[in-house]
């Protein structure tokens, strides 16, 4: 699929690729209500992967999540918040790549679960009627992470063995 490296073709094609994944799958998340607000559950975010085969899956993530979040309840604060949070998570998630247990980047799946748990669970904080509470911070936060961990690591790692398998990036 992906296998030339450093054309312009692929600079283009790999994250438009990603990003119109990324928001299907998001749509699809929304129809049951799971891609905002506080439990969130969304599909796309096992993509966060793929910065581990590819710097330009950081480009297409981010892309995804920013037209993603135009459909979200929440507004401006989470086209831009939400887009950076996933932005940060892609970058660090492309930093811890190289750190492995059995060729498994087991710690590549976790800036989405950190960085997305803070930036959403503040977003939601700010936006109580009452204004922001370290409480309320405290319960989104774990309620975010806790969906985010369930899809980066049950449907992310997963796909990284089937990435791996189907050879779709080129090594």
């Amino acid at each position: 699929m992906f296998k030339c490296r450093n054309t312009l073709v692929e600079k283009i094609v790999m994250p438009s690729v990603i990003a119109a994944i990324y928001v299907v799958l998001t749509a699809i998340s929304g129809l049951f209500g799971l891609s905002y607000y506080g439990v969130q559950f969304r599909i796309s975010e096992a993509l966060t992967i793929l910065p581990v085969f590819s710097p330009y899956a950081i480009t297409g993530l981010t892309l995804g999540c920013f037209i993603s979040n135009f459909a979200s309840p929440l507004g401006i604060i989470d086209i831009v918040f939400g887009t950076l949070s996933t932005f940060l998570s892609a970058v660090l998630t492309r930093k811890l790549a190289f750190i492995t247990l059995k060729k498994i980047p087991i710690l590549a799946p976790l800036p989405p679960v950190i960085v997305g748990a803070i930036f959403v669970g503040a977003m939601l904080s700010f936006l109580l009627p009452k204004g922001f509470s370290f409480y309320y911070f405290i319960i989104f936060a774990l309620s975010v992470g806790a969906g985010q961990f369930a899809v980066c690591y049950g449907l992310g790692i997963p796909l990284f063995f089937i990435i791996k398998k189907l050879k779709i990036f080129k090594e």
